[in-house]
């Protein structure tokens, strides 16, 4: 079997992501109105955003619906052929379509436009052809201008599919700004896997009642080195009633023991560190790690409607993949 050259096989690489590239130059420079139309259309849909294509328009727009979808637009992809047989049901006059056919005339796809007109659901239409059938039917046209495509055929669809999906994505982006989209929310439709860790919140993780290390104010330091001992989370908070007012950590006791006169009769009070690290229970566990590693401590005390209601500890974000 005959070997390619090392440097003809990387020049020919090269060659292919030079051709992408200018398809991703020529489609940022006709970033227009149109677009911004599209944005406005997506963002005030009353239904869902259906995205459909065929073949490799297809799989780029099963991409970009689960882009949105994950994003806080709902979402789904219909492939064309499956909408002849059926599928084209999914769709309802509150949706919109964007519909992908870089040459505008790919037969699955635009015999679906009349009944998708009919239906009142409005369509937003990629394609390199902006005078093609698919344009024609559409309420705003998004050019995806393509010179050549990768192949040295000029046939595989290579830089057109390349410059559909970050189109697709530059959408998906905009309108997740203007949507106000926040960690929490992609915390929320992303509750597994390593991003749905790393969102969860502070929460989620901490302990609370039962679990939560609390002596009176009034306690001694045997009581708190009690609590301690039963709870074992290396601290315990001091609560005058239900308001935490301070704590007492493993750090506290070593640097207690090396008193002289060491009385474990002595009040809490006297002893306590007055200002604990707190952090809300809304907040991203995350952030609990950030603030951990930035006061080097194990321990926050959380914060939720009423005051100092749990602890989290490093080995808790730790256990739960946060890090």
């Amino acid at each position: 079997m005959r070997v390619m050259d090392e440097q003809a096989c990387l020049a020919k690489a090269r060659k292919v992501v030079d051709i992408e590239i200018d398809a991703l130059r020529a489609l940022r420079g006709r970033l227009d109105k149109d677009f911004v139309a599209a944005v406005e259309m997506i963002y005030a849909l009353e239904g869902k955003l259906i995205v459909i294509g065929m073949g490799k328009s297809g799989i780029i727009a099963k991409k970009i619906a689960a882009t949105f979808a994950s994003t806080g637009t709902p979402a789904f992809f219909v492939h064309a052929a499956e909408a002849q047989h059926g599928d084209l049901g999914m769709i309802s006059g509150n949706d919109g379509v964007l519909a992908l056919s870089h040459s505008g005339e790919t037969s699955e796809v635009c015999s679906l436009l009349p009944e998708i007109r009919r239906q009142g659901a409005r369509i937003i239409a990629m394609t390199g052809a902006p005078q093609s059938t698919l344009a024609k039917h559409a309420d705003i046209v998004l050019h995806v201008p393509v010179a050549r495509e990768a192949c040295p055929l000029n046939l595989a669809p290579t830089a057109s599919t390349t410059a559909a999906l970050a189109l697709g994505d530059a959408l998906a982006v905009v309108v997740l700004k203007r949507r106000g989209f926040r960690e929490q929310d992609f915390a929320r439709v992303h509750p597994a896997g390593s991003l749905g860790r790393k969102l969860r919140k502070v929460g989620d993780l901490m302990h609370s009642g039962d679990e939560l290390p609390r002596v009176a104010v009034d306690a001694t330091l045997r009581e708190a080195i009690m609590e301690m001992s039963a709870r074992r989370l290396g601290i315990t908070g001091v609560y005058d009633g239900d308001r935490l007012v301070g704590c007492i950590s493993d750090g506290d006791l070593r640097r207690i023991l090396q008193r002289e006169n060491l009385d474990l009769d002595a009040p809490v009070r006297d002893l306590m560190h007055r200002n604990p690290r707190r952090i809300h229970a809304d907040r991203l566990a995350s952030e609990a790690l950030h603030m951990m590693e930035q006061y080097k401590i194990t321990v926050l005390f959380v914060d939720s409607e009423q005051n100092g209601v749990g602890v989290v500890h490093l080995h808790d974000l730790l256990e739960a993949g946060v890090a």
